[in-house]
C-alpha cells in the first residue's frame, strides 16, 4: 500500500522570548538569548538557578478564567499554540469530518507545576504526611494524567479522531510529530494537530536535574550559560514552551490552496539500550535513526542542507551527535551547517523537539539557518560547521532535526520543500 505524503500547513509556538511564531523566529535568527535567572520560584538554594522562562499572561492570549483554573501551565501553552497553528493554516474546522482530525501531543513531565503546587496545598507545605483531600481542586486528577493535555487540544479543535499522548522524555515532541505523520500516511486521519508542551520550571524538576548535574551551574552568566559545542559547555539550561503543527495529507492541503511550509518525508526512532543518562561516543543509534529517516524519504545524505541538532550543551551529548552526523552523512557532514537553538531558548524537555521542527520548517520557508549562540571557543573534538553566533542566509530544501533523550531515545526527522512549491 502506498503511503500518503504529509505536509506542515500551520505553525504555533510558545517559547522563551515571546509568544507566537513571529517572535520565536525573530529571536532565534537574531542570535539573542532568552535564558535568565528563575523568577517563577525562589531558586537561591539550587545548583542551577536559571531557565528559559516565558512571560505568559493567559488572558492576553485568549484563555478564559475557567480555562486557566482548569489547565496546568503546560496545557495552557499547548492550547494557545494550537489556536495559533490553526489560524495560520487557514483550516475551516467546521468543514472537516471531525473523525478524520486527530491529535498527537508530546510531554516529558506532564503537569509538574500543577501537581507540585497542589501537593503544597494538600500537605500544608509538607507539614502533613497524610494529604487532606478536602483542599484538593476538582482538576487534580487532570494534573495527574498527562493525557488531559491532549484532551484539551482535541476540545480546542473539535478533533474526534485518535487522540494520543506521547511521553518519551526529551524526544517526546519529535516523536509525537512522527506519530501524527504516521496517522495521516497510513490513512487513519487527514489532519493531525501534532506537537509538544512542557512547563517544568519547578522546584522538583530543577532539583532532579541538579542531582545528576545535567544543568549548567553558570548562574552568574544566565544569558550565555547554554553553550552547545563550545569548549566551555557544562550542561543545559532548563526551559518551558510548546509548539503545535497542523499536519495534512498533501492532496488535502493542495485542494484547499493551503500554504505549505514543508513535507515530512522521513522519521525514525531508535534506542541505545545502554544507560539512563549515558551516551556512547560513537553515536551509532542516532546515526541509525538518521539513516532510516533519510531512506524512508528516498533522500540521499548529500541532499541535507541543514541539521538542527539536539545540541544540549552537555559534554557527552555534543560528542555523541557529532559522531552520529559523521557516521550518517559521511563526508557531507563537514559541508552541512549544524546549529542548536537551545543555545537561545534553553531545553524545554518534551516540547523542544516540536519547537525545533518548527524551526526547520521556517528555515525552509525563509532560507535562513539559525545560529548557535554563545559558541566562542572551539572544542577540538567537535569539528563540524556549527554556525556560530550569527544566522546564515542559505537555501534549505532538506532539513534534518534530531533528538536525544534520557533512557537512550534517539529520534530523527527529515523535512523537505515539496516539489510542487519548490523555489
Amino acid at each position: 500500500m502506498s503511503r500518503r505524503s504529509v505536509v506542515v500547513t500551520g505553525i504555533g509556538v510558545v517559547a522563551p522570548g515571546g509568544v507566537g511564531t513571529k517572535d520565536f523566529w525573530d529571536l532565534i535568527t537574531s542570535g539573542r538569548t532568552a535564558t535568565r535567572p528563575i523568577t517563577l520560584f525562589d531558586a537561591a538554594a539550587y545548583r542551577s538557578q536559571m531557565a528559559g522562562e516565558i512571560d505568559f499572561d493567559p488572558a492576553e492570549h485568549g484563555l478564559s478564567h475557567r480555562e486557566v483554573a482548569r489547565m496546568d501551565r503546560a496545557a495552557q501553552f499547548a492550547v494557545v499554540a494550537t489556536r495559533e497553528c490553526l489560524a495560520d493554516s487557514g483550516l475551516e474546522l467546521s468543514g472537516l469530518d471531525p473523525a478524520r482530525v486527530a491529535v498527537s501531543l508530546g510531554s516529558a513531565v506532564g503537569a509538574t507545576t500543577g501537581l507540585e503546587n497542589e501537593y503544597r496545598v494538600l500537605s500544608d507545605t509538607g507539614r502533613k504526611w497524610v494529604l487532606d483531600h478536602d483542599y484538593a481542586v476538582p482538576e487534580l486528577y487532570a494534573h495527574l494524567v498527562p493525557s488531559s493535555f491532549a484532551a484539551e487540544v482535541a476540545w480546542a479543535a473539535g478533533a474526534e479522531g485518535p487522540v494520543t499522548m506521547v511521553s518519551s522524555g526529551c524526544t517526546s515532541g519529535l516523536d509525537s510529530v512522527g506519530y501524527g505523520r504516521d496517522l495521516i500516511a497510513e490513512g487513519t486521519a487527514d489532519v493531525v494537530l501534532a506537537g509538544g508542551t512542557d512547563a517544568p520550571i519547578s522546584p522538583l524538576a530543577v532539583a532532579c536535574f541538579d542531582v545528576i548535574k545535567a544543568t549548567s551551574p553558570r548562574n552568574d552568566e544566565p544569558a550565555t550559560a547554554s553553550r552547545p559545542f563550545d569548549r566551555t559547555r557544562n550542561g543545559f539550561v532548563l526551559a518551558e514552551g510548546a509548539a503545535m503543527l497542523v499536519l495534512e495529507e498533501y492532496g488535502h492541503a493542495r485542494a484547499r490552496g493551503a500554504h505549505i511550509y514543508a513535507e515530512i518525508s522521513g522519521y525514525a526512532s531508535r534506542s541505545n539500550a545502554y544507560h539512563m543518562t549515558g551516551l556512547k561516543p560513537d553515536g551509532i543509534e542516532m546515526a541509525e535513526a538518521i539513516r532510516v529517516a533519510l531512506d524512508e524519504g528516498r533522500t540521499d545524505p548529500t541532499q541535507v542542507d541543514y541539521v538542527n541538532a539536539h545540541g544540549s550543551a552537555t559534554k557527552q551529548n555534543d560528542i555523541h551527535e557529532t559522531a552520529a552526523f559523521k557516521r550518517a552523512l559521511g563526508a557531507h557532514a563537514y559541508r552541512t551547517p549544524v546549529s542548536s537553538i537551545k543555545s537561545m531558548i534553553g531545553h524545554s524537555l518534551g516540547a523542544i523537539g516540536s519547537i525545533e521542527i518548527a524551526a526547520c520548517a521556517l528555515a525552509i520557508e525563509h532560507g535562513v539557518v539559525p545560529p548557535t549562540a554563545n559558541l566562542h571557543e572551539r572544542d577540538e573534538q567537535l569539528d563540524l560547521d556549527y554556525v556560530p553566533l550569527h544566522a546564515r542566509e542559505q537555501l534549505v530544501d532538506v532539513a534534518l532535526s534530531v533528538g536525544s533523550g534520557f533512557g537512550g531515545f534517539q529520534s530523527a526527522m527529515v523535512l523537505r520543500r515539496p516539489e510542487g512549491v519548490r523555489s
